[in-house]
C-alpha cells in the first residue's frame, strides 16, 4: 500500500509526498530493490542529481542486466554537467539493452552535446528504427539536448 501511495505521489510529482510515504516503510524493508527504485525516482523528480548518481549507482549493482540504473545515472550525470560522463556510463552497456529505443536516444543526446555531430545522427536514427519514429522525430525536434544537431542541418 505504501509502495502504491508513494508511485502515486510520483505520479502527481509531488515528490515530498512521495518520500514521506517511502520512509513509513518498515526499516527491515527499506534496503528492498523496489523502495531503491522508488527513491531513484524520487530523487530524480526532485532533481537532486548527485543522490540520483550514487542510488543509481547501487542499482546498477542490483541489477546490470536493467536498463534503468544505467538510464538515471547517466541522466543526473548530464544534469550535472558531466555529459562525457553520462556518456560513458551508456555506451559500454548498449550491447545489452539492444530493443531499448531510450538508450540510443540518451546516447544522441550526449553525442549533441559533446559536439559530435555524425554520431549523433547515427544514434538518433538508430532510435527511431527501435522506436515510434514519428513521435520519435517530433520529440526531438522539440529536445534541446538536440539543437546542435538541427542546427547544423540548416
Amino acid at each position: 500500500m505504501l509502495l502504491q501511495a508513494t508511485e502515486g505521489w510520483l505520479e502527481l510529482g509531488d515528490w515530498r509526498s512521495a518520500e514521506e510515504e517511502l520512509a513509513q516503510i518498515r526499516p527491515e524493508l527499506q534496503d528492498h530493490l523496489m523502495v531503491l527504485k522508488l527513491r531513484v525516482e524520487i530523487r530524480s523528480t526532485a532533481k537532486q542529481w548527485e543522490q540520483v548518481v550514487e542510488l543509481a549507482g547501487v542499482l546498477i549493482g542490483h541489477e546490470p542486466e536493467q536498463s534503468l540504473g544505467y538510464l538515471r545515472r547517466a541522466y543526473a550525470l548530464h544534469e550535472l554537467k558531466r555529459t562525457k560522463e553520462a556518456w560513458d556510463t551508456l555506451l559500454p552497456v548498449v550491447g545489452k539493452f539492444l530493443d531499448e529505443w531510450v538508450v540510443p536516444y540518451n546516447l544522441a543526446c550526449y553525442a549533441a552535446q559533446l559536439g559530435d555531430i555524425e554520431t549523433a545522427r547515427k544514434w538518433l536514427d538508430r532510435a527511431c528504427k527501435l522506436g515510434d519514429a514519428k513521435t520519435l522525430k517530433q520529440e526531438a525536434r522539440r529536445d534541446p539536448d538536440l539543437a546542435p544537431l538541427w542546427a547544423s542541418t540548416t
